[in-house]
């Protein structure tokens, strides 16, 4: 059977769990070799074990994702040890549940930095590989709440608007150089960040994710569903695909 990604190199940031890992491991599976960025070395490193034990080539990069000499490193490490790079998925996230009277300072550049400020970095250094190579895919996960405003989740919102509207702004610079710029909308997705915000809001975890399954498919998602997502706009299907939000939430903005 075919594979979609053969001979591809890919890095993705968040990569030792929830959405990230089911991508690194789809993606290995899908012929690509895949760069782990994350800074929990233990999940990381379980997460390349299997893929070479699958007969799959990855390795781990201990990266912060704010760290500009981090990113720098992790781009260059990936594309020494693997052979160049044509798929960056800026997956990296974090989520603080609060309002605007609520949330610190810190808190608020923190989400900042996780979510907007790690795509900046890891693409400043990804795009003149991609543009030598003759064209590349980066791939940014924003949020259904980058599209709709959500309660006491501001600073989330407020960096998830950022990533949908950098994508397109990014898709609009490098489409030239054959780099195709596009992003994620996920809705509600069984990870543990969603078991975190459960903590956040001070409600019990059952009853947190079984509100967030009233949505048209009545389910939340599963980090397969977003990989798939990712696989799509990873692969040739997506060719003439780029700037675009794909949101990926059962329905959940529907109406």
């Amino acid at each position: 059977m075919k594979v979609r990604l053969a001979d591809k190199v890919a890095l993705i940031t968040g990569g030792a769990s929830g959405i990230g890992r089911a991508t690194a491991l789809l993606f290995a599976r899908e012929g690509a070799a895949v760069s782990v960025a994350d800074l929990d070395e233990t999940g990381g490193q379980a997460v390349v074990a299997r893929i070479v034990e699958s007969g799959g080539r990855a390795r781990f990069v201990n990266c912060d994702v704010t760290n500009a000499d981090d990113c720098r490193r992790a781009v260059r490490q990936t594309a020494k040890a693997l052979g160049g790079l044509n798929i960056l998925f800026n997956n990296a996230g974090i989520i603080r549940r609060s309002t605007v009277l609520e949330i610190t300072e810190t808190e608020w550049d923190r989400v900042m930095a996780v979510n907007v400020k790690s795509i900046l970095l890891l693409s400043k250094y990804a795009i003149p590989l991609m543009a030598e190579a003759g064209g590349g895919v980066i791939i940014n996960t924003a949020s259904g709440w980058g599209m709709i405003g959500g309660r006491r989740a501001v600073s989330y919102c407020a960096s998830k608007g950022a990533v949908v509207n950098m994508t397109r702004a990014m898709a609009l610079d490098h489409g030239g150089q054959n780099i195709r710029v596009n992003c994620i909308c996920p809705g509600d997705t069984d990870t543990e960040m969603l078991r975190q915000e459960a903590q956040q809001l001070g409600t019990p975890t059952e009853q947190f994710l079984a509100e967030a399954a009233q949505r048209p498919l009545k389910r939340i998602g599963k980090p397969d569903d977003i990989a798939q997502a990712a696989l799509y706009l990873a692969g040739d299907a997506a060719s003439f695909v780029t700037g675009t939000a794909l949101v990926v939430d059962g329905g959940g903005l529907a109406g």
